[in-house]
């Protein structure tokens, strides 16, 4: 197929195969960001094509050689135009994300599910969780769409789950995924800054994606991110206010034995400089993805002992 025009290219479209690849040379040809979901060109187009075959993404290659009808081609076109055009993330375009292996729904109240922390949910939180520690309550600060939410529901059946958000617009597209994946009864919306509003319960794992980039680098992120919210973002000016705050209070909601695991990406060496002695266990993972700590009850109760707080 020609890649000297897109005229040529586009009367060329015949079957999905031919959509799929030709979605691919046009988002590397314009230069846009990946990393709302998908992290490749390919895996984008195909995306973007499913959706607008109304095809589940796991049966598009069964259906590679399948026909397009004219309809289904201008669909494609002009997605992949606005998705070139106006920089929106494919998941704000398709209103779909996957995480942990679970779909949502998203939207730009939300920030697409990216979280390194995907992974660490799908092996049960091992080994700071044994096999056979029961594990009661979770909370999830900050939750957004809910995805690490609901993806702990499904690593622990057991579970009641708290996600909680500030903004009750996120909470919204929560609801809407609680419902999607049958968990009311087990996944509850709260809005709450932070602990503020939170009733006082013990928790064995606390979980957080809370915002944490930094003024100075929220300005060199590439145009995708601000389609994003920008409260789920930026923190301050070192982006560490929101993780300060959940230091100092998560010990008093943690139960005997519980974890903290948040993520603070970049902001990772400013969080050491800020607090020198407390012992952060940074996780690695094998699917990519840095800046993510662990830390216990007992040494978050040994820090504010220490009046390290």
């Amino acid at each position: 197929m020609d890649n000297g025009g897109d005229v040529k290219e586009k009367l060329d479209l015949d079957t999905v195969e031919d959509a799929v690849y030709w979605t691919r040379r046009r988002l590397e040809q314009a230069g846009v960001f990946f990393g709302h979901g998908t992290d490749n060109a390919l895996d984008e187009a195909a995306c973007l094509v499913s959706h607008c075959l109304r095809l589940p993404f796991e049966e598009l290659q069964e259906a590679r050689h399948q026909p397009l009808e004219e309809e289904a081609r201008r669909a494609i076109e002009a997605m992949v135009e606005r998705r070139i055009r106006e920089r929106i993330p494919a998941a704000y375009l398709t209103h779909e994300a996957w995480f942990c292996g679970l779909k949502f729904y998203v939207d730009e109240r939300v920030l697409v599910p990216r979280s390194p922390i995907a992974e660490l949910i799908a092996q049960g939180f091992r080994p700071w969780i044994g096999p056979q520690q029961e594990i009661h309550r979770i909370l999830d600060m900050g939750t957004g769409s809910a995805c690490i939410a609901i993806a702990c529901a499904h690593a622990f059946p057991g579970a009641q789950v708290d996600a909680v958000d500030i903004s009750p617009q996120a909470l919204e597209v929560a609801r809407i995924n609680i419902s999607r994946h049958g968990l009311e009864g087990r996944v509850h919306a709260l809005e709450s800054d932070l602990f503020a509003s939170l009733p006082p319960r013990s928790y064995d794992i606390i979980v957080s994606n809370p915002p944490y980039v930094s003024r100075e680098e929220m300005e060199t992120l590439p145009d995708e991110y601000r389609h994003e919210p920008v409260h789920g973002l930026e923190a301050d000016e070192e982006g560490l206010r929101l993780v300060a705050e959940i230091l100092a209070r998560a010990a008093d909601y943690l139960g005997e034995g519980g974890i903290l695991i948040v993520e603070v990406g970049n902001s990772q060496a400013a969080l050491e400089r800020r607090f020198p002695h407390l012992p952060f266990m940074w996780l690695a993972f094998t699917h990519g993805g840095s800046g993510v700590f662990l830390l216990t009850r007992e040494q978050l109760l040994d820090f504010a002992d220490s009046d390290g707080a």
